[in-house]
């Protein structure tokens, strides 16, 4: 009977180029500081970016939706229902994003699975930034659709594959607001003016951008005062809003149409009660606590602006995402397991997840951190670096 030992001869070789690596296992909650064997060690990883997975807000609310409603939703909300709650939640994201509906999913991953599973169709074309990330590549790929490459941010590509897909029945332009994995912002309103000129639809995946680019953090259709021409805004509950869950926000058609069609939602129960109570009360911190955002921002520009004068190659990061550039798969990884000696978590992150030769320590910023934190992060930085020869 064929079994699965080839899987130890694909793990030896993730090992023997140093891309080998199982998650940490931490001893406490989302915060600075967590513990992990025992040590008390920076967190520098963390999506957390405004610091609510430990607001007392939050946890209260998901108590009491608990105690009110139990520890599960019951099933799949198109067969038994939806609770209030969940009706709630989405009515809130919608006029926290500007739009006339919002439905929930399990998460951003399955978000993009619904909407471009859902909507892209045979005879549609999905024109999509090289670097988008790899939810919106998995949830094109279940599609029929053709597909079309623009390079990273550069509008004459996108607009050439604007002018070469004119025989589609519809195109749909697709991009993250926030690149994972550089820091860097897409360029939204020349995208939406391209879009608007070949008459296709506009995608935007705020996972990175949601609770932290626009007023409050309403992500970056807001940030660029585009509200009425992006068609379709996805974002995550699980970063900035520090709960879990994904949402896509747009038109009430387009809502009741992925009710009955997504699959991911169709076919997976919703959103427990606590976690659908946490989310609703995290949208209204963000309204209510813009002085986390701007802490937010000013700790990253200020800590960004001190590695560049260090020597480290920050990429274009222009976010709290802030990549060391390190480049060889296995150098990044030992660059980050010594940060880790120094008391500071930061991953090394290699292809396949980025481009080969493009390997890098992600460091993100949150309003959690103090000058002090980021101050002890610098300093490891700059032994690790000199003794790594990233700087002299």
């Amino acid at each position: 009977m064929a079994g699965l030992d080839f899987l130890k001869g694909e793990l030896e070789e993730l090992k023997r180029q140093g891309k080998y690596r199982l998650p940490a296992v931490w001893e406490s909650g989302s915060g600075a500081w967590m513990e992990i064997g025992g040590r008390r060690v920076l967190q520098m990883a963390s999506n957390n970016y405004l610091g609510l997975t430990d607001h007392p807000r939050l946890k209260r609310a998901a108590i009491e939706a608990t105690e009110k409603y139990g520890v599960g939703a019951g099933s799949v909300r198109t067969i038994s229902g939806t609770l209030d709650i969940h009706e709630q939640l989405e009515l809130e994201l919608a006029r926290f994003k500007g739009t006339e509906a919002a439905l929930v999913f399990q998460s951003g991953f399955t978000t993009n699975q619904g909407v471009f599973g859902t909507l892209l169709q045979e005879g549609d074309v999905v024109i999509s930034d090289e670097l988008n990330h790899a939810s919106i590549i998995d949830g094109i790929r279940l599609t029929k659709a053709a597909r079309r490459i623009y390079k990273h941010k550069d509008m004459d590509s996108l607009e050439q594959a604007l002018r070469e897909s004119s025989g589609y029945r519809t195109r749909f332009v697709v991009t993250d607001g926030v690149f994972s994995m550089d820091g860097d912002i897409a360029p939204l309103p020349q995208i939406v003016e391209l879009a608007e000129r070949y008459d296709a639809v506009v995608c935007v995946d705020d996972a990175h951008a949601s609770g932290v680019l626009g007023r409050f953090g309403k992500g970056s259709t807001d940030h660029f005062g585009l509200h009425g021409r992006v068609h379709i805004q996805i974002g995550t509950l699980s970063k900035a809003v520090g709960v879990v869950g994904g949402y896509a926000a747009g038109s009430r058609e387009l809502k009741e149409y992925l009710i009955h069609k997504a699959r991911p939602f169709l076919f997976s129960t919703s959103q427990t009660p606590a976690v659908a109570a946490a989310c609703l009360e995290a949208i209204r911190v963000l309204q209510d606590s813009p002085e986390l955002g701007e802490r937010l921002h000013a700790s990253a520009a200020s800590f960004r602006a001190q590695l560049q004068a260090d020597g480290f190659d920050t990429g274009v990061s222009e976010t709290p995402i802030l990549p060391i550039v390190i480049g060889d798969s296995a150098q990044t990884m030992r660059f980050s397991a010594r940060l880790l000696e120094l008391g500071v978590f930061a991953p090394g992150i290699v292809y396949p997840t980025v481009a080969e030769g493009k390997g890098r320590v992600r460091f993100i910023v949150t309003a959690m951190h103090s000058d002090d934190d980021l101050a002890f992060a610098r300093d490891a930085l700059l032994q690790a670096g000199r003794e790594f020869g990233l700087i002299g």
